[in-house]
């Protein structure tokens, strides 16, 4: 035991004597080493400083009360609830009939004795220095001790009295406003002085006031009444405070589902600080709700795509950290010669250079820990105003960072077995001497390599011909890839055959590749691992880009602009569609109206009191009958056979129904300039709008005699009672003769236009609603920006839509994923290139002292790292390719497969594509550019001339 302690301590003390004496090329290992393990421990750090503790979130929360109370909107009936997660749904049976709604009597739960503090939150629309900015309204007595956490006080103080605010920071910086300034809401003619400024934690780029219970709500919806605009609508929940003498427990879990029986839904603090097992939780008995997130499968997943991301991030470095400590194994060979005159044998020789890969590996750990540290300190506060959130306590977890340190040296051991293997085989005769000697390479290692390649490459084709999982693809794939690697050194000497034919720099350069095997096969295979994933990822993005792009739908015409406003019954859409008509290029402008059943200012889907809504009647002939009402509840599908279900699946009865409608029942109000911003051209539908008809886009609309119904309903909770039973919803029916369109013809979510005199003549109250707009040409980024900040100066809720036809999200992708595989082929290459020159600076003399020419010296530097680039990007984008194919091969069966079977069920579906997409600019600049690169930058950096000195005597 001794014998060996002492034998490697005093490997590692050579190994650190020689790493500080060669400290470029040890810098290069360690920082090859300890850049990755510097991300992962800045990822870890960031990670779990941001997330939150439970006792952090619950202060978050609720501050400092016990529980808080929620009105989940279900009219009082029992209900079940998550002990920790805000999940909740009402006991019964819903299936055929629709939910419950309504407010319970949250006050009728509360424990007696209890203290409670009522937190309201709204809406309104709030003068500021720059014009008008949607804001959130919270009332609620932040001073209070039980609120608490809440909210955060950067400045100033809470409100004390009814006509005093704060307000959050990120409203102070948006709205151009400051503490002492005074603030107002549109509608409501009373001002408020803000006295402070806050942070919500959890929301740092809320736009927020926060007033007294009653101060701000109430006198802001009295307002919007009185002037018949709608309000902006209130939640409201209580916290809650038990006596202390009888609260020792706090809110228990017995308390939360007494709460639930009286339909109230309760965030518990000591519920969710120790939660009820599983089977003491009524909602998770129920069906479907499992959670796969939670599952042991899910964790396995997850803790296999980690592994597998780890070890290839280990494979790479080992691949190029390896050879650096083959080239320092040689240049310590004398050294390892005189080890083994005085007696030492081979596990000596194998100790010394494996202590160096130690010593690497030990330093990268403590280096890439450190800086991990002070990068994920320094840059907590960017990222918490990037993710709009605030971290919880700094949480550097000891265990999880040595685990960390400890890949790193493991990764430099590893590096080092090959170098010390090697180096312990060598005679101490040729080591003192300096002969390298002459050892074939292995004949069995290409073969394994050779059956591995076929295996995955078998594997990965049955799993993207025969089956649908990923996995097989996957895991067929990373196994040829690996069989490659392992074939590398025999590629490489296939390389060597091709250097008859080249002139005297690259032959020279190609047979030195091909003699030090052991130097340039890593090199090459870890550019063509880098290559390979580059390329497999870049094909499927590419593919995957192609497959949107077939698959989107444009909502206009290209350069068409539609904006829209459905709230405030239509009081802001002039001045939107002037500011649309000043900003941008417009050619033709066409302003729409949409129906409005009940007071004027109501919204669409608006279900307050004194709102309705409208739709278009479907004659019971035009109707699809897989969609029909069964009186038994069952599905209408279930008694047609597959083939029938595919056959009606392409009935015009099923598939003619518009897409994106912008309207509740697709009808707009306009006249024929809406059909030229729509590219339509069609004089017949012209003609009908010039004769008071409606123009119909979709053919079920519309009856065998050429009329189609608008039912405007006045009570929408009796009609929604009436479709559960299967009964026509009660209102009155309007009736216009229509003009139905050719089929195919694209209307983009508009299902039917109504002229403007037609609908006025039946009766039927409209209200502005927003524009479409032709262009003379697309919009420039300026002008969307100067009209995007006008628009919220309006205050006006505008939905903005620019058509520019389908924008790739993966353009950026795939210019990342070439400039890495380009820095890693460039690095790798630059290292074999530097690695060959320090192990052949003895030929390179040789060669200035026969006469060659200074830029000798400069072209073969630069052909050595082609050389290396080219092989290592030609094999991995051979091999990248595989796997990307076998991917799209697989999820195109899967989709296929979906879509049969929706078509065996009835629904509707598009016939999937998949394409299969090359990326040839990115195969380009790998093949092309980044060798070229290479060898030019090598070049540039290689000195012409070096020291002519006496070759030693081999």
């Amino acid at each position: 035991m001794n014998n060996w302690f002492s034998s490697w301590r005093a490997a590692v003390r050579i190994a650190r004597r020689d790493a500080w004496r060669y400290k470029g090329r040890s810098f290069l290992v360690l920082a090859m080493i300890a850049l990755p393990i510097l991300g992962v421990s800045a990822a870890d750090l960031t990670l779990r400083t941001s997330e939150l503790s439970t006792e952090e979130r619950l202060t978050r929360s609720l501050g400092a009360a016990d529980a808080r109370m929620v009105d989940p909107d279900y009219g009082g009936v029992p209900i079940l609830q998550h002990p920790v997660e805000e999940n909740s749904m009402p006991v019964g049976d819903y299936e055929n009939k629709p939910w419950p709604k309504g407010r319970a009597d949250v006050s009728a739960s509360f424990p007696p004795g209890s203290t409670a503090l009522t937190d309201s939150t709204g809406a309104g629309k709030v003068r500021t220095a720059h014009g008008i900015l949607q804001t959130e309204i919270r009332e609620l007595k932040a001073a209070d001790p039980m609120a608490r956490g809440i909210m955060a006080l950067k400045d100033g103080r809470f409100p004390e009295k009814a006509d005093e605010v704060a307000a959050s920071t990120h409203f102070l910086a948006s709205s151009g406003l400051g503490i002492g300034s005074t603030v107002a809401a549109r509608g409501l003619d009373r001002e408020y002085r803000i006295v402070g400024s806050y942070e919500l934690p959890d929301d740092l780029k809320a736009d927020q006031l926060n007033a007294l219970p009653g101060a701000f709500l109430d006198p802001l919806g009295k307002a919007l009444e009185a002037a018949g605009m709608p309000g902006g609508g209130r939640s409201t929940t209580h916290l809650l405070a038990l006596p202390r003498s009888a609260g020792a427990e706090g809110f228990t879990w017995n308390m939360v589902k007494a709460a639930n029986a009286k339909g109230v839904m309760v965030i518990s603090r000591a519920v969710a600080l120790d939660p009820p097992a599983d089977s003491d939780v009524p909602l998770l008995q129920q069906e479907g709700w499992g959670d796969y997130g939670d599952s042991a499968a899910a964790e396995a997943a997850a803790l296999a795509a980690a592994g597998t991301v780890v070890g290839l991030a280990m494979l790479e470095i080992c691949l190029l950290a390896g050879p650096a400590f083959a080239v320092g194994a040689r240049r310590s060979r004398r050294q390892l010669g005189l080890v083994g005159a005085n007696g030492g044998d081979r596990r000596h020789i194998r100790a010394i250079v494996l202590a160096g890969g130690l010593v690497i590996g030990v330093a990268a750990a403590v280096v890439g820990t450190v800086l991990g540290l002070l990068l994920a300190f320094a840059l907590q506060p960017v990222l918490e105003d990037y993710m709009g959130k605030r971290f919880g306590a700094f949480d550097a977890r000891p265990l999880e960072l040595l685990g960390i340190g400890l890949l790193a040296v493991l990764t430099g051991l590893l590096a080092a077995v090959v170098p010390a293997v090697t180096a312990s085989r060598q005679t101490v005769l040729a080591s003192l001497t300096g002969r390298r000697g002459v050892r074939r390479g292995s004949r069995v290692l290409p073969v394994v390599g050779l059956a591995a390649a076929l295996l995955g490459a078998v594997i990965a084709l049955y799993g993207s011909v025969y089956s649908d999982r990923f996995i097989i693809v996957a895991g067929g794939s990373a196994l040829a890839e690996l069989g490659v690697v392992a074939m590398t050194p025999a590629l490489v000497g296939l390389f060597g055959r091709t250097g008859r034919w080249l002139p005297l720099s690259p032959r020279l350069a190609l047979r030195d590749a091909v003699r030090n095997r052991g130097r340039t096969a890593p090199a090459v295979a870890a550019v063509l691992a880098a290559v390979a994933g580059t390329v497999a990822v870049a094909t499927y993005q590419a593919s995957d880009d192609a497959q949107q792009r077939a698959a989107y739908e444009a909502r206009l015409p290209h350069g068409a602009v539609s904006v829209m406003v459905g709230e405030g019954g239509g009081r802001d859409v002039p001045a939107v569609r002037d500011a649309v008509q000043r900003n941008l290029p417009v050619d033709v402008r066409a302003d729409v109206d949409r129906i409005v059943v009940g007071k004027a200012t109501c919204g669409m889907y608006d279900d307050s009191k004194g709102c309705g809504r409208h739709e278009v009647v479907i004659p019971v002939a035009n109707r699809c009958p897989l969609w029909v009402y069964t009186p038994d509840g069952s599905d209408p599908a279930e008694k047609y056979t597959k083939a029938e279900r595919r056959k009606l699946a392409k009935d015009w009865r099923c598939s003619q129904t518009p897409s994106m409608p912008s309207t509740e029942s697709g009808l707009v109000v306009a006249d024929a300039g809406l059909l030229k911003v729509l590219a339509i051209q069609d004089p017949a539908a012209e003609k009908a709008l010039a004769e008071g008809k409606v123009v119909s886009f979709s053919r079920p609309m519309v009856d065998a005699e050429g009329r189609l119904g608008v039912r405007l309903i006045t009570d929408p909770a009796k009609a929604d009672e009436a479709v559960a039973k299967g009964q026509e919803a009660p209102g009155r029916v309007t009736s216009f003769d229509a003009y139905q369109v050719a089929p195919g013809t694209e209307s983009y979510g508009v299902a039917g236009i109504v002229p403007p005199a037609t609908a006025k003549a039946a009766g039927i109250t409209t209200v502005p609603f927003g524009a479409y707009f032709s262009t003379d040409r697309m919009p420039s980024t300026e002008q969307r920006q100067k009209l995007d900040d006008e628009l919220s100066k309006t205050g006006a809720g505008a939905e903005l839509h620019v058509e520019e036809g389908f924008v790739s999200e993966n353009s950026i992708v795939l210019l990342s994923l070439t400039v890495f595989a380009g820095l890693i082929t460039i690095g790798a290459a630059g290292i074999a290139t530097g690695l060959a020159q320090a192990d052949a600076e003895a030929d390179l003399k040789t060669l200035a002292a026969v006469g060659a020419p200074p830029r000798v010296r400069r072209t073969l530097s630069g052909f050595q790292c082609g050389v290396v680039a080219v092989m290592g990007v030609l094999l991995g984008s051979a091999a990248g390719v595989l796997p990307a194919i076998g991917l799209r091969l697989t999820e195109r069966r899967q989709q296929m497969n979906w879509y049969e079977q929706a078509l065996d069920l009835g629904g509707m579906a598009d016939m999937p594509h998949v394409p299969i997409i090359v990326p040839w600019g990115t195969l380009a600049a790998l093949l092309v550019a980044v060798p070229l690169g290479a060898a030019l930058l090598a070049a540039l950096v290689t000195r012409s001339r070096g020291a002519v000195a006496r070759r030693a005597a081999t």
